[in-house]
């Protein structure tokens, strides 16, 4: 998979539509909650099984690595997540069943692929086998028909991801944002802002 930064992740994922993984804003702000609960607690997955929570871990930090600015994916607890997000018992039943085949066929997929390509599953792979595999589905437009499902899947994988980082406070403190903050004195918007917006003149 390319080198992309978080910036850019952001950007990727704001432009292409939900493939099926991505939980409703509530549903988003409950899970984060959990998953900071259990923060340095022992961590049992209720809907993953040990596989699958195995490859979760490998593959949401290969989506979003630690950094100079901020730890992993797994450093988050974007593992931990998922799973209650596959699991909300506030979700309608029909969309968490939706989600949870969505979530585990397509880590059954990425198996398959990994099996198919080199004779092991994507935890037993070299960390450039993997990323052989992850090139192949990282861009839905730019998929080969074949690998579309995986694509698919991998597109809603990297938004949960995201939601879950994001959500978190480390993910909150890469982003630096501050919030309602108060402000003593409106001094309109910033010149830079207006300039790459087009109404320095306005």
């Amino acid at each position: 998979m390319s080198e992309i930064g978080r910036r850019g992740l952001l950007k990727v994922i704001g432009s292409v539509p939900l493939a099926g993984l991505v939980p409703a804003p509530a549903a988003v702000a409950q899970a984060g909650k959990a998953a900071k609960a259990a923060r340095g607690k022992a961590f049992t997955p209720q809907f993953f099984t040990a596989h699958e929570y195995a490859t979760v871990r490998v593959l949401v930090d290969l989506v979003i690595p630690k950094d100079e600015r901020s730890g992993s994916a797994t450093d988050a607890g974007v593992p931990e997540f998922m799973d209650f997000i596959m699991v909300d018992p506030l979700e309608m039943q029909r969309e968490r069943e939706k989600r949870q085949t969505s979530m585990r066929g397509g880590l059954a997929w990425l198996d398959h692929q990994c099996r198919s390509r080199f004779d092991k599953t994507f935890l037993e792979c070299t960390e450039a086998q993997r990323r052989e595999v992850l090139d192949d589905i990282a861009w839905p437009a730019k998929a080969r028909p074949e690998m579309k499902p995986g694509a698919s899947f991998f597109n809603g994988f990297r938004d949960l991801t995201a939601s879950g980082f994001w959500s978190s406070k480390m993910g909150i403190e890469d982003l630096q944002y501050q919030g309602n903050t108060f402000v003593a004195e409106w001094k309109g918007c910033p010149p830079e802002v207006l300039k790459r917006l087009g109404l320095e003149d306005a």
